[in-house]
């Protein structure tokens, strides 16, 4: 099966546009009591389907318990390099931190021994034409890196980033209430 076809049947099963919403001017964030309309900026438009393909390769789902792992999976894997898309990976890492850390972890530990998707530098159309097989042996690090106590501080240290940036705008509240 190419990535493509996955993607199309991850999207039906999903309920999701035949693009993914790549076309779509807004995209939905739903929380347990709430749901957020956020604009669909370009740059999120570029990489939704890299995403989608993460989800399709660790068979993950597409509520926080499936984006917790695909959070940490794509902080291991550096795409906090790639602003300002690696900032929403580092919010949904802050935010599952505090709902799913263990399938955090769990992605952080899956991500270690892989690339990134995006750091394949090869086109969107060449990606989709991949089996998920070819694409798994792409991302796969010849090396294999277990989680040692360097990895357990870089991976606290991203925690806390994580945490710093899912509740910014809750800090920058409380410090215009303190000033004023």
């Amino acid at each position: 099966m190419t990535i493509a076809q996955a993607l199309q049947q991850f999207y039906k099963d999903n309920n999701f546009a035949k693009d993914g919403g790549e076309s779509e001017d807004t995209f939905e964030l739903k929380f347990k009591f709430f749901t957020l309309k956020l604009p669909n900026s370009q740059f999120r438009k570029d990489v939704i389907h890299i995403h989608d393909i993460q989800h399709i390769l660790y068979n993950c789902d597409t509520t926080w318990k499936g984006e917790s792992f695909i959070a940490g999976w794509e902080i291991a894997t550096g795409l906090w390099k790639h602003l300002p898309i690696g900032l929403m990976s580092l919010w949904a890492m802050g935010f599952c931190l505090l709902n799913y850390p263990k399938e955090v972890l769990l992605g952080y530990k899956a991500g270690l021994n892989c690339k990134g998707i995006i750091d394949l530098k090869i086109s969107k159309d060449d990606l989709l034409n991949l089996s998920i097989n070819e694409l798994k042996e792409k991302i796969t690090k010849k090396k294999s890196i277990k989680i040692n106590t360097f990895q357990w501080v870089i991976f606290v240290l991203w925690a806390a980033v994580s945490q710093l940036i899912f509740l910014f705008p809750i800090i920058l509240l409380a410090i215009v209430l303190l000033i004023s």
